[in-house]
């Protein structure tokens, strides 16, 4: 009962799925039982909520980058390796589900989180130095957890103010005329960073609501407002779609290695997933909705990335957003998608909020606890304006985020956990290979992807 201990008294109701409590007559955890099955939440989700959000928490700046990725690899090579990269990260999802289903019977409780999983996997290895640094296990996926939520933070602050910079350059100069595909900056008013600050103060009180029930009709807003969005770029990048003829074909290694740090950072929805099942009616449903929702992902993030790419071709911006014409359609476009942005800030950084807040709050007296959380609330919001405003061309810092930790939790931990969790129990030595090879794929993403994007960096 590890996880279940650990997530109760760190109160992670609301990120771990916690709600949950072993029952005798309704829960089967043996060992003998072919199938992992539990009784889900009489209040939890049904199948088609739980679908809604998976597609939503795969929705949001990376889909806005990937025109550019496909450019950075090609108009042939991009949606291709878009594909085998989005097949790769569902597969490695549902390495995820499937070794925690186990680990779960073997330990006799009702579902553990992604770190757990982990530690009892490495619990479990013939190794005596593995068993005994386990722990580090769950502490490494609860690091990689808060630098890849506090990295889609700092990409949020850069899209607000490239998108809003943009909006209120043109606005003295915005028309009715939504058939240019140019948008010219007429009139400068200031730094894109200076944009981030004003930003910070708001950002600050948005993270103070430390109840997201409190922010529900807010989301649903900000839901609605995405789709919108989408809805309206796809109806303009469908129309008048140039020769596609003079696009490359296939790029170099350097800029392809920007292409998969993109690609990732999209498609890195791994640590919602467990969550998502945990808050289930019916946990047995989540496989088919894993695999339905992300093959309806996979086929938005290609039809984007491609379409946009054909689009505007070698002038594509970091984000499709900003390579809108200056009519108020699409201005209203980059606003909307703005304020479901701001709102999603707050979500994201309640994930790293619960895995550092509880640990520093435990080191201080009860009247203390308060302040202190308030206190790691700033500094985390300030700390995400920081690096945003070291780093403030939103492409690097997407390919950057992407490289660094979300390739480690999508591609690197969960063919390793596959291995860890079934080698004593018998795993084909071409299951072992697969893994092993996958592996490497987000290992050399991680290496090359990182160093160019600093590089890139550096350059400029």
């Amino acid at each position: 009962m590890m996880a279940y201990t650990r997530l109760k008294n760190e109160n992670y109701n609301d990120y771990s799925s916690t709600d949950v409590s072993p029952t005798d007559d309704n829960t089967s955890f043996t060992s003998e039982s072919s199938d992992y099955e539990r009784q889900g939440e009489v209040t939890g989700t049904t199948w088609y909520q739980t679908l809604i959000h998976l597609l939503k928490g795969n929705i949001g700046t990376g889909l806005l980058g990937l025109p550019l990725a496909v450019k950075n690899a090609g108009i042939v090579l991009g949606p291709l390796s878009l594909m085998v990269l989005c097949a790769i990260a569902l597969h490695c999802m549902d390495i995820l589900v499937r070794c925690a289903h186990q680990l779960c019977r073997r330990k006799q409780c009702p579902f553990l989180d992604y770190g757990d999983t982990v530690a009892s996997a490495l619990e479990g290895t013939s190794s005596p130095w593995l068993r005994a640094h386990a722990v580090w296990g769950r502490r490494l996926v609860d690091f990689l957890l808060i630098v890849t939520q506090l990295g889609f933070c700092c990409v949020y602050f850069v899209f607000l103010a490239d998108n809003v910079k943009q909006v209120v350059e043109a606005a003295h100069a915005t028309t009715s005329n939504c058939y240019s595909n140019e948008t010219v900056v007429l009139r400068n008013t200031m730094d894109s960073r200076l944009y981030m600050l004003c930003f910070l103060p708001f950002l600050v009180l948005l993270v103070f609501i430390q109840n997201l029930k409190y922010l529900a009709v807010f989301s649903l807003l900000a839901n609605v407002a995405m789709l919108v969005s989408v809805i309206v770029i796809y109806q303009y990048i469908l129309r008048d779609i140039p020769d596609p003829r003079n696009l490359p074909y296939v790029t170099g290694w350097k800029s392809f290695s920007l292409f998969f740090g993109t690609a990732i950072f999209a498609a890195e929805g791994i640590g919602t997933i467990l969550p998502l099942e945990n808050k289930m009616q019916h946990p047995q449903q989540f496989r088919p909705i894993l695999y339905v929702g992300m093959l309806l992902v996979t086929v938005l993030y290609v039809s984007m990335g491609t379409l946009g790419y054909l689009r505007f071709g070698e002038t594509i911006m970091p984000s499709i957003t900003l390579s809108l014409p200056n009519c108020w359609l699409y201005q209203s476009v980059k606003l909307l998608y703005s304020f479901a942005i701001f709102i999603t800030y707050a979500l994201q950084f309640y994930v790293a909020a619960e895995i550092i807040i509880p640990a520093a709050t435990s080191r201080v007296e009860e009247r203390w606890t308060l302040y202190v959380n308030l206190t790691v609330r700033i500094l985390l919001v300030c700390l995400t304006c920081i690096l945003a405003i070291l780093i403030p061309r939103l492409d690097i810092v997407i390919s950057l985020v992407g490289s660094v930790s979300s390739s480690a939790l999508a591609l690197i931990i969960p063919p390793f956990l596959d291995i860890a969790t079934y080698y004593s129990e018998g795993i084909s030595r071409l299951a072992i290979i697969k893994n092993i090879l996958i592996g490497l794929v987000g290992f050399l993403g991680f290496v090359v992807g990182t160093s160019v994007s600093l590089w890139e960096l550096a350059s400029s």
